[in-house]
């Protein structure tokens, strides 16, 4: 069978066209990481009281995801114009999270490699600190246009500085790992606390471990967390206890534990702090003045009488309970604890596993004493 000159003209024609589209699609994808880079870099600089950059982006369209690369984000001052680093990575991967198709949703995941976040104390107030929420919160939306589902970060590092004091602070929380998942209810969507979190941290020796339930998706913040840090090492935090307490730590660790829950604007916790081993003077110390001696000689006698001698431990539990437009923190049975602690049995060093989700609407039952009926002011409710 003969084709005609127009058919074989028109097939030949064809190819062109096929060949053309293949070509511009090819280099549509080569300049398309140039364009991405552009675009992301003046939105960065555009930000209010921010400046941020990123050095590179690969894309890797065939599993719908894209890299950035030595990504910062510095805090600008309005008056100097001088930058403070703020925020800084050197990888996120953001990509479709291909495993929530089955669940029928669409929605991402991210990962973020080698993260690393500074607060330095003039920028360390709350509504500083909404602030840096909400444009970490906006920049991650233009990012990433998917709601993420998961998302995981690797080898983190959390900084505070404080520069003007006498010495300087600069105290790090490292190795930083937090894995997030099912963020957007793509399973167990009829539970209330669908989502969870783990993450654990290094802080000075001592190992921070926390578990989470959570439910993001709800307008108001509604979670039931775990937490605790074990064995931190007081003498590598002297800088911080001479800058703020003007003492120095020779000896001792400390550790904290927490359970919080939150729910319908209402929270419930405690946290419980315990100090062991604490010594304040050193044979280091022999050349501090006078005053610094007397005044660190004055901490080590407080710390001797509210220690519980047969464990060599001193602590507190504070329960915090309330609601979040008036959060009470009961600052006499804190004290009522310290005293339990000192004279009656040392706080077992672990979290209590007394608060859950349901125990947010539960009253206080817990009984007064009767130093605390003694002390506590008629008409004050915080001090009930």
């Amino acid at each position: 069978m003969k084709h005609s000159g127009k058919t074989i003209y028109s097939r030949h024609r064809l190819k062109i066209w096929i060949g053309a589209v293949v070509a511009l699609l090819i280099i549509f994808r080569l300049i398309l990481p140039f364009i991405l880079l552009k675009v992301i870099n003046k939105e960065l600089a555009s930000l209010d009281g921010y400046n941020g950059h990123v050095q590179d982006i690969d894309l890797a369209i065939y599993r719908g995801a894209y890299n950035i690369y030595d990504f910062y984000l510095n805090k600008v001052d309005t008056n100097t114009n001088q930058q403070t680093p703020f925020i800084d990575f050197k990888k996120a991967d953001l990509s479709l999270q291909w495993a929530a198709l089955f669940h029928g949703r669409i929605v991402g995941e991210l990962y973020i490699t080698k993260p690393q976040v500074l607060f330095t104390l003039e920028k360390v107030e709350p509504k500083d600190v909404q602030k840096d929420s909400s444009t970490l919160k906006e920049l991650l939306d233009d990012l990433m246009p998917l709601k993420i589902n998961r998302f995981e970060i690797i080898d983190g590092r959390l900084r505070y500085k404080d520069p003007g004091s006498k010495p300087p602070v600069d105290i790090s929380m490292t190795e930083i790992y937090v894995l997030a998942e099912n963020l957007s209810s793509v399973v167990d969507s009829n539970k209330l606390l669908p989502g969870v979190v783990h993450a654990d941290a290094v802080l000075y020796a001592g190992n921070l471990t926390m578990d989470m339930k959570i439910n993001p998706l709800l307008d108001e913040p509604t979670f039931d967390l775990n937490a605790e840090l074990k064995n931190t090492s007081l003498p590598m935090l002297n800088e911080f206890f001479k800058a703020y307490g003007k003492v120095d730590v020779s000896k001792g660790t400390f550790g904290l534990y927490a359970e919080f829950a939150t729910k319908e604007g209402k929270f419930n916790g405690y946290v419980k702090p315990l100090i062991t081993d604490l010594k304040v003077l050193g044979h280091e110390d022999q050349k501090d003045a006078l005053l610094q001696k007397m005044w660190e000689g004055l901490v080590g006698v407080a710390g001797e009488v509210f220690e519980n001698q047969p464990k060599d431990q001193l602590g507190t539990k504070i329960p915090i309970k309330g609601e979040f437009k008036d959060p009470l923190i009961d600052n006499w049975t804190a004290l009522v604890e310290i005293l339990k602690n000192a004279f009656i049995h040392a706080l077992q060093p672990a979290i209590d596993d007394q608060i859950n989700i349901k125990s947010v609407d539960q009253p206080d039952e817990k009984k007064k004493g009767f130093l605390h009926k003694l002390f506590a002011k008629k008409g004050n409710k915080k001090a009930a």
